[in-house]
């Protein structure tokens, strides 16, 4: 079932985007009455799954749900029709249309995927508002359980100042994002400022790791699931909050391992909060320090309740959700920039972790939530819009720096070397799909 809801989350977000940006390049398409002869969901390799013929356009569903396309008379795209370029033009084919008007219809596809991002972001902010603890009620500063980031200096009971000169206001989940992706981050330790440089691969030695989160919230130490030689099945409950062990006070989970490990193989006395109450146990630690069950986890509001942090919920008027919910889209769009800069740029090491088809499957969440998937389907539809902007031929992209060229020099490249670039940037585009889909099969064979 967990499978069935990720996949359906997965096509659904996948067939609005793509229906969207083809739409982007047909409407202008018919606006300047350029003749669209198929518009398609998914590829039609050899056959489609669905097909209907309405005026000169060709509608229809693929069986290859890699992408999806418009097929416009007169220009040389992925179809490769040499036939129809080998006639004269025609007054409705897309070669024959003013240089202004076949910009527009290029453009059409990344500038509808960046306005369904804004729009998302917008209706988020109006539908959801913001949920966020603030930076200073984090008394006990952050939890660190990544390795690389404490060899980079971060650690346990810091709280984060400020990332790369930009100050921490709102303890946000992004917030271990946008630690992977800096250069430098301000901490307080105990009173003082200290400035952490991170290495230049600190991407790269966590995707070695396999270590996405850099810090995370300090929790309680709760009783979750039970492992089934637990000694401690008779003696715990799910949902215990341990709050001392052997006499010493313990608020967080990051505090009971050094305790725990002091006393392997041993019994200890402890203390627990159940049903709001305070009660003694004894409990049994095995000869790894472990106590024979699964971390468990506390709602936000139980954490608020038992005033671990104190969330704060900020709602917007609709009028005040555009722009704010603009901001969060720029600030989106800024931060997919600066990972593009970073995956071209081998010193990061951030090209391990380009990730295909697997990859953007399993960021879907395996409970059905529409706050998540509205919030997945914003961020993919701007990946989208700014992986077609790159310069590359087969791309939207490639087409706009022939068509710039074209306007600026007056010369239009031959339909000879459209064919050869297409070709190149054909062979470009499968070499980049195969690399971040043998990425995803590598981390599945690897367990990464």
């Amino acid at each position: 079932m967990e499978f069935a809801i990720k996949l359906s989350q997965f096509l659904l977000s996948l067939s609005i985007l793509i229906i969207l940006h083809e739409l982007g390049h047909f409407i202008p398409a018919k606006l300047f009455k350029t003749r669209v002869e198929k518009f398609y969901l998914f590829f039609d390799v050899k056959y489609s799954l669905f097909k209907k013929k309405i005026g000169e356009t060709e509608y229809g569903i693929g069986w290859l749900p890699l992408g999806g396309y418009v097929k416009i008379s007169g220009m040389i795209d992925e179809s490769m029709d040499k036939e129809q370029m080998a006639l004269p033009p025609q007054p409705w084919e897309f070669r024959s249309k003013p240089t202004w008007q076949r910009l527009i219809i290029m453009l059409g596809g990344v500038t509808v995927n960046f306005i369904l991002a804004f729009i998302i972001y917008i209706g988020m902010t109006y539908v959801y508002g913001d949920l966020y603890i603030k930076n200073d009620d984090l008394k006990d500063g952050i939890w660190v359980t990544n390795p690389v980031a404490e060899k980079a200096g971060i650690k346990t009971g810091d709280k984060i100042v400020s990332i790369d000169g930009k100050k921490i206001d709102r303890f946000v989940p992004s917030i271990s994002s946008d630690i992977l992706m800096s250069k430098k981050v301000l901490v307080n330790r105990n009173g003082k400022e200290i400035e952490i440089n991170l290495p230049v691969d600190f991407i790269g030695q966590n995707i070695d790791e396999n270590t996405k989160n850099a810090i995370k919230l300090r929790m309680p130490f709760v009783v979750g699931e039970f492992q089934n030689e637990s000694p401690n099945k008779n003696t715990l409950k799910a949902g215990d909050i341990l709050i001392s062990l052997n006499g010493k006070a313990i608020k967080y989970f990051d505090e009971a391992e050094l305790v725990l490990n002091a006393y392997k193989g041993k019994r200890i006395n402890a203390v627990v909060i159940r049903d709001e109450k305070n009660t003694n146990v004894s409990l049994q630690i095995n000869k790894e320090g472990k106590l024979g069950f699964q971390v468990g986890t506390l709602t936000e509001d139980n954490l608020e309740k038992l005033g671990y942090f104190k969330l704060t919920q900020q709602k917007y008027s609709f009028s005040e959700s555009i722009p704010v919910g603009i901001e969060k889209g720029k600030n989106q769009l800024i931060s997919y920039g600066g990972q593009l800069q970073k995956i071209f740029n081998p010193k990061t090491g951030a090209y391990k972790g380009v990730g295909g088809f697997g990859a953007i499957f399993n960021v879907f969440p395996s409970t059905w939530s529409w706050q998540a998937f509205w919030g997945i389907t914003a961020l993919l539809s701007i990946m989208l819009g700014v992986m077609n902007l790159l310069p590359i031929p087969a791309l939207d992209g490639g087409h706009v720096v022939f068509l710039l060229y074209e306007m600026i020099s007056g010369k239009k490249p031959s339909d000879n070397f459209m064919e050869k670039a297409q070709l190149v940037g054909f062979v470009l585009l499968i070499s980049l799909l195969l690399f971040a889909n043998g990425n995803d099969i590598y981390k599945a064979i690897v367990g990464k």
